[in-house]
């Protein structure tokens, strides 16, 4: 049970397998269909189902409705919403076959995971998506912690645009996480409200894996649970 006050992160890992494919096909309403279509490569097609349809059968399970049945808008700037129960908020992100979905009521959440991988121009985006405060935190960090700080602070800005719904145009250098206590920001867009009604939570459930929460809520609980193997 979903209490008021309460944060559900649920996480797993994709199977990408034709065995289950049909039965997530099955209940995605036209547009999810009509969107898994557009890819061509077949791997990220599959994992699209997949995620849409855990997804489904999540909200299913919490609402006791048929996930077919649940129906998903999107708003102005396309963060999708349930038409029939506004109250109940929802955030997916999956980075290759690793996926999160979080649930919180009234209230606005994001969610974000990235697998830590090198990356050539991490200097570059640090230029451009940290603020002053982050950028000199992170560049005084010995060479061996620099990729999993990076992928620390991204995470948490992208779980706040996620949870404005503007996503990355909302600006990630003016997302300002606090280096000396990562909980909380420092500074936000004022479409945001304030930097003090935002609480951040990181979210670890593997190695080589960063997440984070984020909400204008502070929860009483936050359940981390797994999901089942198909």
């Amino acid at each position: 049970m979903l209490g008021i006050d309460d944060a559900e992160v649920w996480h797993g890992r994709l199977t990408a397998e034709d065995a289950h494919y049909p039965a997530y096909w099955c209940v995605l309403d036209a547009a999810e269909q009509a969107q898994a279509l557009k890819f061509k490569n077949g791997l990220l097609r599959q994992r699209y189902v997949e995620v849409h349809g855990r997804l489904r059968n999540l909200l299913a399970q919490t609402l006791d409705q048929p996930p077919e049945k649940i129906r998903i808008a999107k708003a102005e700037h396309g963060k999708p919403y349930l038409v029939d129960y506004p109250e109940l908020a929802f955030n997916l992100s999956h980075s290759a076959d690793s996926m999160m979905i979080a649930l919180g009521r009234q209230c606005r959440l994001g969610v974000d995971i990235e697998i830590r991988k090198p990356r050539i121009n991490m200097s570059g985006l640090v230029d451009k998506c940290f603020a002053e405060e982050e950028f000199f935190y992170w560049k005084q960090l010995p060479e061996t912690e620099k990729a999993e700080a990076f992928y620390r602070f991204w995470t948490r800005k992208e779980a706040l645009v996620k949870a404005v719904g503007h996503g990355i145009a909302l600006g990630l250098n003016d997302c300002v996480v606090n280096p000396e206590n990562p909980s909380e920001f420092l500074r936000v867009p004022a479409t945001c409200g304030p930097a003090s009604a935002w609480q951040v939570l990181d979210i670890d459930v593997e190695q080589g894996l960063c997440g984070a929460l984020v909400a204008d809520k502070k929860f009483s609980v936050v359940r981390l649970l797994a999901f089942a193997e198909y």
